[in-house]
């Protein structure tokens, strides 16, 4: 029996984008959040057995990068002609001639004129990518940088690689999409970096955030390169080193439209110049951060900015204060935690890590020793990325009397 041409198609969309079966299966997985595709299902797709549901259609174009709509017309009608053999009404719907230009000959004007000649076609190599490819690859990269705030780094690496490799199977198609999507690979790629850093992968962090340095350049977008450097800035060699990337990243932020990157890499900057002890440097520093966030819409500008939520200011805030063991810690906690509420939002576990760590070096014990209790059931609840740094920091300050604290958080850590 002939394949059915929309098993022809799924097929060639796996081939496309350079995947085993075993691969698509975990690419699909990955666009799903969940684990319960095989290569035995994949299998039976391209071999016309199975069609998929319009749920799993869903993950296989974010997952190949391609648009949904035309993958769910050719669905129906894959169902229907199965519904015709079934019932014996109908003979041959010409399925060879429709195979051999899924298979990459030229599709005829009466091919083209229907969905699943179009979609071959636009599938082609030669072909473009169309504004509604694009937007969905570009709106799934700042989903992932959303989900980051609630997601734990080992869960997150897998959607956003396999995210990577959508938009990178569509570069070469981009056509007047191409700086859109140069700009949403980089984005994806520096939290792919964060992500390995998250997990102690830091030769894989770093050849990610070269990569997007290099899709800031080829974009002209330098809050590209901002980003990658401040990400790059937690596994500096020294904090000479961070306070030179952090200098140049802020560089790169100045300018309308950026004023929440520029209120995160100034924090940073604060941060690192904190535990250099260059106290009026990190004052400096962490004024201009708040200054510029006054002006700044997290929700509004760069898809990469959307951690930078007010709760991940005062963390910030707390980390400068804690270092340098200033007065103005303990209002800032009490505000900090006033601003927590009770229903602890998704970014509030890194506020709670850095009140917990900035109390411990200020000399608070008795209070950092509550907050890292609470730090402790937070992060197992809503875990995300940099919980792995913010424990170990944690374990280091606690007293002596908090030993079985220290160890769970030093078994986090690992």
């Amino acid at each position: 029996m002939e394949v059915d041409p929309f098993a022809e198609l799924l097929r060639h969309l796996r081939r496309s984008a350079n995947r085993t079966q075993d691969e698509q299966a975990d690419a699909i997985n990955a666009a799903s959040g969940r684990a319960t595709m095989t290569r035995r299902e994949v299998n039976r797709y391209e071999n016309g057995a199975n069609v998929p549901t319009d749920h799993t259609l869903g993950s296989i174009a974010l997952a190949c990068g391609v648009p949904l709509e035309p993958l769910l017309r050719e669905a129906k009608a894959a169902r229907a002609r199965r519904r015709k053999r079934n019932k014996a009404e109908e003979g041959d719907l010409d399925d060879v001639k429709r195979r051999t230009l899924l298979g990459g000959a030229v599709v005829g004007a009466a091919a083209a004129a229907e969905p699943w000649g179009r979609l071959a076609h636009a599938l082609s190599r030669n072909s473009k990518i169309d504004s509604e490819s694009a937007d969905v690859l570009i709106d799934y990269a700042a989903r992932l940088h959303v989900d980051e705030l609630s997601e734990s780094a080992r869960s997150l690496q897998a959607r956003v690689e396999s995210h990577l490799d959508a938009i990178t199977a569509a570069l070469p198609r981009a056509n007047a999409h191409e700086r859109a999507l140069t700009i949403a690979a980089g984005e994806t790629a520096a939290l792919a970096g964060w992500v390995a850093w998250d997990l102690g992968q830091q030769d894989r962090a770093n050849a990610y955030y070269g990569v997007t340095s290099e899709c800031a350049k080829k974009a002209g977008h330098p809050p590209l390169r901002a980003l990658a450097l401040g990400y790059a800035s937690y596994g500096a060699a020294t904090p000479t080193k961070a306070l030179e990337m952090l200098s140049q990243a802020a560089q790169d932020v100045r300018g309308r439209g950026n004023a929440t990157a520029a209120a995160w890499v100034l924090g940073r900057y604060a941060e690192e110049a904190a535990q250099s002890r260059d106290d009026a440097g990190a004052l400096r520093a962490l004024d201009q951060a708040r200054f510029a966030y006054d002006f700044a819409d997290h929700t509004s500008e760069q898809a990469w900015v959307r951690f930078v939520t007010p709760y991940r200011m005062d963390s910030l805030t707390l980390s400068v204060y804690g270092e340098l063991r200033r007065q103005e810690l303990t209002a800032t906690a009490d505000s900090a935690v006033e601003r927590l509420g009770k229903e602890l939002p998704d970014s509030g576990v890194v506020v709670l890590g850095d009140l917990a760590s900035a109390l411990l070096r200020g000399g608070d014990v008795d209070r950092g020793a509550y907050v890292a209790h609470q730090f402790a059931a937070a992060a197992e609840a809503k875990p995300n990325t940099m919980g792995r740094q913010r424990a170990g920091a944690i374990a280091a300050g606690l007293p002596d009397t908090e030993r079985d604290l220290a160890n769970h958080m030093l078994a986090f850590a690992s």
